[in-house]
């Protein structure tokens, strides 16, 4: 993932490009031509994020611990012997990711260290041949995946700061030099695509998550070669945007829309406390009611979330986001009907929260925050309301119309009455079902 740039300009001149104008940075596929295959993705909502590497041996920040020369690379590497995966359990994983609600998961293969998490051809620099782990780990929770009907997502990284013939970036770098060897370059490619045939020929990913490529432009990496062999693989394969804007979809990081993203389709990938891999002095976890309401936001805008999750080096996740993940799932089974296979709400304005809708636009979904009771209010609803239900909960509740006008065709504010004692622990969802397709009033009021 993107981390600790502060220390070079020449990548925060880049990460100010990528969140100043993402659309620029990420895609630059047709939308159109990719409508079918990405239609599980939209409706998916939810995925689960999975870093897990020699890095949880000490706790320190992946790969970007050694990058910014706050541990040597030798030191890093000494992790190695200390990733043993003697309680990692796949099916408790994907039992886990399954209860959460999640439709996907995606789990890092290699990240920029170069530790791949399969017996790679290409380099001893992976867990099978290099670390306590001895043994293929993706294999086993693919399986598990696979076995309770979740998609499968690959994190990969483009670049590898371990393989000798990759060029570093870097000028003041004492690991390589930098230099415009094109025979050192092909011998990176020619390594790049065997791992990325293993991970396809082995695996068979729904999704593929690039990161990474910021380090070279899509002619040096080929990324029209690569999203090309990807495909010859598996033609419905997504791919994220971070392929130098040859993927699918958009996948900003860590930070939250305030207003809709104009993307077709999106993902916010997000920590559960503030590091991605498991650091055992970072305390700093989200609350369920936090997550929950993260999720809610970006299923509101027309996007996913991709919710990260740290192993131990043991194989062993941390309580907290066990806890985290298991109130994620009671709510999504209370309110699911709310959120998977749902659309992207009505615009800001006529409703203060969060709001989805049914593919027919028939339903309209409320999300109250916290403890709100009372009478709540929707503005510019132009269709009639046939009835008002919380999930989960057996109440219909009544409504009023205030300040509609019998010779104006603006419509009049609704009210709705909730009672405190409907209201869930963390977000309550009303259900309007409406007696046509939703059609709202956005004008200014006059005459």
């Amino acid at each position: 993932m993107r981390k600790s740039f502060h220390k070079y300009w020449g990548v925060l001149i880049i990460l100010f490009a990528f969140i100043a104008n993402p659309v620029a940075s990420q895609t630059k596929i047709p939308s159109d031509s990719i409508q079918k295959k990405m239609q599980w993705f939209a409706d998916a909502k939810l995925g689960i994020f999975i870093h897990w590497g020699i890095y949880a041996v000490n706790g320190i920040s992946e790969s970007w611990s050694f990058h910014n020369k706050d541990i040597s690379y030798p030191n890093y590497m000494e992790q190695l012997k200390g990733f043993t995966a003697k309680n990692y359990n796949p099916n408790e994983w994907a039992e886990l990711i399954k209860e959460s609600g999640a439709k996907y998961a995606v789990i890092t293969t290699k990240h920029h260290d170069g530790v791949a998490l399969w017996p790679t051809a290409g380099s001893k620099l992976n867990v099978v041949q290099s670390t306590p782990a001895k043994r293929d780990l993706l294999d086993p929770f693919f399986k598990a995946l696979k076995a309770k009907d979740v998609k499968i997502g690959t994190y990969f990284s483009l670049l590898d700061w371990s393989y000798p013939d990759y060029p570093g970036f870097l000028k003041d770098s004492t690991r390589y030099k930098t230099n415009d060897d094109p025979q050192k370059w092909a011998r990176f490619q020619k390594f790049l695509n065997l791992q990325l045939s293993e991970v396809m020929q082995n695996y068979h990913p729904d999704l593929m998550w690039f990161d990474g490529d910021w380090e070279h432009s899509a002619e040096e990496w080929d990324a029209i070669g690569i999203r090309k062999k990807l495909l010859s693989y598996n033609p419905n394969l997504i791919i994220n945007g971070r392929l130098t804007g040859y993927g699918d979809y958009e996948t900003p990081e860590q930070n939250f829309p305030v207003s809709r993203p104009k993307f077709k389709w999106w993902e916010l990938c997000m920590t559960t406390n503030d590091n991605w891999g498991y650091q055992q002095k970072d305390k700093n976890w989200k609350t369920a009611y936090e997550v929950i309401s993260i999720f809610v936001d970006a299923v509101s805008n027309g996007g996913n979330l991709l919710l990260d999750i740290g192993p131990k080096e043991d194989g062993t996740i941390p309580a907290e986001q066990i806890h985290i993940l298991s109130e994620l799932g009671k709510w999504n089974k209370k309110n699911g009907e709310a959120i998977f296979g749902c659309l992207g709400g009505i615009p800001q304005g006529h409703f203060y929260g969060p709001t989805t809708l049914s593919k027919d636009s028939t339903v309209l979904y409320l999300f109250l925050h916290g403890k709100t009771s009372g009478q709540v209010m929707l503005k510019g609803l132009d269709t009639k309301i046939e009835s008002i239900e919380v999930l989960g909960n057996v109440s219909s509740l009544q409504h009023k119309i205030v300040g509609k006008i019998s010779w104006s065709k603006v419509p009049g504010l609704v009210y709705i009455d909730v009672p405190e004692k409907v209201l869930d622990p963390y977000i309550t969802v009303l259900k309007l079902k409406l007696k046509q397709p939703i059609r709202l009033y956005s004008g200014a009021g006059g005459l």
